[in-house]
């Protein structure tokens, strides 16, 4: 009798373990994105740059049925994307950002997002909330999506200070990058 209770006990965990990853789906990282916007900002800010940023994702995995997500990006392989800039200047602020006064991906090289809370906001729209792991430290954040069928976008926007992070500044502050910066992607399933 026990050894019959404890094989019904067997398959039906194995069948909920199964049932469970059938609705997880592993994001596609060849063919989704995201993209970080840092803005300029000061009195002199006509002499800065606005940044693009392309941010591969790394992995992750997405849950339709509940919904969930967690995305990791490798902070290494951050890019910078300034098409306004010489190749010297985009090298200067591709080192800036992935150097210890911004990011310092050396030390601490994934940024990771886990959704903690979904709220559906209409049909094929919901506000995720979740932590952000980026430069070592944790915070919540609340993201916007939309989409259906294996492929979402979205954004979120963050403030660098709430991670740490001091937005980088020159000619003794008169141009500068705002605090705020633009989280937007594009998730496709595989």
């Amino acid at each position: 009798m026990r050894k019959t209770l404890f094989l019904i006990a067997v398959w039906f965990l194995g069948t909920c373990a199964l049932s469970l990853a059938a609705s997880q789906k592993a994001i596609d990282t060849d063919k989704s994105r995201m993209t970080v916007r840092v803005y300029k900002a000061g009195v002199f800010s006509a002499f800065g740059h606005n940044h693009e940023i392309a941010a591969p994702i790394a992995a992750g995995s997405f849950d339709e049925e509940k919904p969930a997500v967690e995305l990791v990006v490798d902070a290494r392989q951050l890019r910078a994307l300034d098409q306004d800039v010489s190749d010297k200047d985009r090298a200067e602020i591709q080192e800036t950002m992935l150097g210890p006064r911004v990011l310092d991906s050396q030390k601490f090289p994934e940024i990771v997002f886990r959704s903690s809370h979904a709220e559906r906001l209409g049909d094929g729209k919901w506000a995720i909330e979740g932590g952000l792991t980026l430069h070592g430290q944790t915070q919540s954040v609340r993201v916007q999506v939309e989409g259906q069928g294996g492929r979402y976008r979205g954004w979120a926007q963050l403030k660098q200070k709430d991670f740490g992070i001091t937005p980088v500044a020159a000619a003794g502050g008169t141009v500068k990058v705002k605090n705020e910066v633009r989280v937007e992607f594009d998730i496709r399933g595989k």
